[in-house]
Parts: C-alpha cells; sequence; structure tokens
C-alpha cells in the first residue's frame, strides 16, 4: 500500500490551540475558535513545515501540498455554498500568514484574492452594490501587486490621490463607482508595467503566487531583523492561512475593529480598542482614516456588539487570559478572525489574574 503524503494542509476544524508550532499563533487561535462553535469565516491552515519543506526543496512546493489545498478549498466552498473563480456566486479569501510568534507587521497578508473581471461581474450580482465590488477589486490589485509582485506601492497611492482629487473626495470610501472601473484598468496597467507580466486572472494561480509570496516572507529583511532583535529563531517558518473573506465595507452596517478584552494599561474590565464602519481590516491599521473607540460600536452596530461583548468574555474564560481580537461585522453579522493573548502591562497583569 502506498505511504499516504504528509499532512501539509489542515482545515480550521481540525486544529485546536496546541498546535502554534505546526498551524502558528493564527491558524491555532481559528482552530480554537472554529471547535468552539465560534462564528469564524471557513477556510484552512497550510502548516510551518510546509514553509520549510519549501526552502529545502530549493523553494517548490512539497510533494503533495498543492494537492491539499485544492481539496481543502472544494470544502470551503461546500461550507460557504461558493465557488473558487465560480461567475455567479463567487468566493473570495484571504491569504495571512501566521508564525508560531506574533510578529506584527512583519510579514504579508492578501484580501479579496479570486477577484478577476468576471467573477467581480457575480459580486456586482449578489450584492447589488457596484461600488463595493469594484472597490474589493481595486484593493485586491493593490495588495497583490506590492506582497507579490513586488511591485511600487507608491505608484497606486499616487493614482489613487489623482482620482480622489478628480472626484473632489477626501476618503477612498467617496471614490464613485464608475471612476473604481477605471481605476482597476489603470492599477492592472501599472502592475504589468512594474512586474513585466500580464496581471494573473486565473483564481487558483493568483492562489499559488499569494501562498509563495507568504513562505517567501518569512525570509524578508523586515522578518529577519525583528527575529533578530527578539531572539525568534529562524527555523520555525511560517504557517499560511487561507480564509473565506467577509466584507466590513459593504456600507455602514457593516466595519472591521480590533480590540482586546480588558483595558491593556489598567486591566479594567471592559472592551478595549477601536473600528471603523463600512472599512477592510487593512484600513484600520494602515492609519488613512480615524477609527471609533470600540465603544461606540454599541450604537452603531447595537447587536454586534452585544454578540461581541459575549464572546470577548468567552474566550477570556476559556484562554484564562486577556484575548487581543480582531473581528469583522458584515451587514450586521459578527464574524471573528483572531484571537490571541494580549500585550499588557504588569499592573494590568496583576488585575487580569
Amino acid at each position: 500500500m502506498k505511504k499516504s503524503p504528509h499532512k501539509w494542509v489542515y482545515l480550521f476544524s481540525e486544529g485546536n490551540a496546541t498546535m502554534r508550532g505546526l498551524l502558528g499563533g493564527k491558524g491555532a487561535g481559528v482552530a480554537e475558535m472554529t471547535n468552539a462553535g465560534l462564528p469564524v469565516p471557513p477556510g484552512f491552515t497550510i502548516t510551518t513545515e510546509a514553509c520549510n519543506a519549501y526552502y529545502e526543496s530549493g523553494k517548490d512546493f512539497p510533494p503533495g501540498m498543492w494537492d491539499q489545498v485544492l481539496a481543502a478549498m472544494k470544502i470551503v466552498e461546500q461550507q460557504t455554498g461558493k465557488g473558487f473563480g465560480q461567475k455567479d456566486n463567487p468566493l473570495l479569501v484571504s491569504v495571512r500568514s501566521g508564525a508560531k510568534f506574533s510578529m506584527p507587521g512583519m510579514m504579508d497578508t492578501v484580501l479579496n484574492l479570486g477577484i478577476n473581471d468576471e467573477t467581480v461581474q457575480g459580486l456586482v450580482k449578489l450584492t447589488g452594490d457596484e461600488r463595493f465590488a469594484y472597490d474589493a477589486y481595486r484593493r485586491f490589485i493593490q495588495m497583490f501587486s506590492k506582497i507579490v509582485l513586488d511591485t511600487d506601492p507608491r505608484d497606486f497611492e499616487h493614482v489613487l490621490d489623482q482620482y480622489k482629487e478628480r472626484a473632489g473626495v477626501k476618503s477612498d470610501a467617496e471614490i464613485p463607482a464608475d471612476e473604481l472601473k477605471k481605476m482597476v484598468a489603470d492599477f492592472k496597467r501599472i502592475a504589468e508595467r512594474q512586474s513585466g507580466e500580464p496581471f494573473p486572472t486565473d483564481v487558483y494561480q493568483q492562489l499559488s503566487k499569494a501562498i509563495e509570496a507568504v513562505f517567501s516572507s518569512w525570509n524578508n529583511k523586515r522578518a529577519i531583523d525583528y527575529r533578530n532583535f527578539n531572539k525568534i529563531p529562524h527555523d520555525l517558518g511560517t504557517a499560511v492561512n487561507v480564509q473565506s473573506m467577509v466584507f466590513g465595507n459593504m456600507g455602514n452596517d457593516s466595519g472591521t475593529g480590533v480590540a482586546f478584552t480588558r483595558d491593556p494599561g489598567t486591566g479594567e474590565k471592559e472592551l478595549y480598542g477601536e473600528y471603523l464602519l463600512n472599512a477592510q481590516g487593512e484600513d484600520v491599521v494602515a492609519g488613512i482614516r480615524t477609527p471609533s473607540k470600540i465603544s461606540r460600536l454599541q450604537q452603531d452596530l447595537p447587536q454586534g456588539y452585544r454578540q461581541f461583548q459575549e464572546i470577548a468574555h468567552r474566550l477570556e474564560q476559556h484562554y484564562r487570559d486577556m484575548q487581543d481580537l480582531e473581528f469583522t461585522v458584515e451587514k450586521g453579522r459578527l464574524y471573528m478572525l483572531q484571537t490571541r493573548s494580549g500585550k499588557r502591562s504588569a499592573a494590568a497583569a496583576i488585575k487580569v489574574l
């Protein structure tokens, strides 16, 4: 009997919190939340072992890994009722790094992967919102180009500023749909000019390239310097989390944010963090718009806030430690994207206990 290939890919439902070394902190966290029955968008994790094997084989995916990715993607399609690359009901995914130890901002994320000229039409039909669909497309080209094609992000930002100026608006969220359509074409041209190759429209090619880019980001200069400074070993590798997208930028009943289950400075038992309405996760950290304090979510999205309070309490009890959470609300529905033990002051640590 042929020995089955090494297991490189774990569905979120197959992991748990003890598997940080294999699934990375993010993968272990979403697996634990999935198994606790919390609202986590379905997905899977490619292991840190796969990353190390990728480097050992001279930057080739290890045998069997890609087949396992395709099989896991089929299951995520069943779980979401959507199809990856499907014109009518497209599944879009995020591709994120996740090492054993948190390395904030050091490694790379691609959102809205799986969008192209055909699936964007499906997104318009599904949501009835042309502006949202083309905004997602614009964001994807911008991120994919920066992270996967290694292009200069300033060219995109320059064009974005020109569009805002022309439309006479202050924020990205106010650029009208027709202008975003033109921007998508402009962004593709920049990407092709800078990378010297056509922008990938095949969704599986997009996925394969994004996974490689995350593996490669383990050894980018920033990540190496960060590990040296924090005395983190260089041979741990990063996991890759592929997760179905939920959208915080679908209008004012949607949003995204980050929060601690209590105040990290004082240990006070109240939610502490910030969020943005009608935004995607990158907007909160990018500092383009000013986020609101998490307490305001109570007025903006009362149902989402109540649910978030309950989940925060459950997770803190479950882990017996203050948690640092990432969440998205899509059309009033709350989804949890990450949980990890939060960093806090010594005084707060005593109070948490």
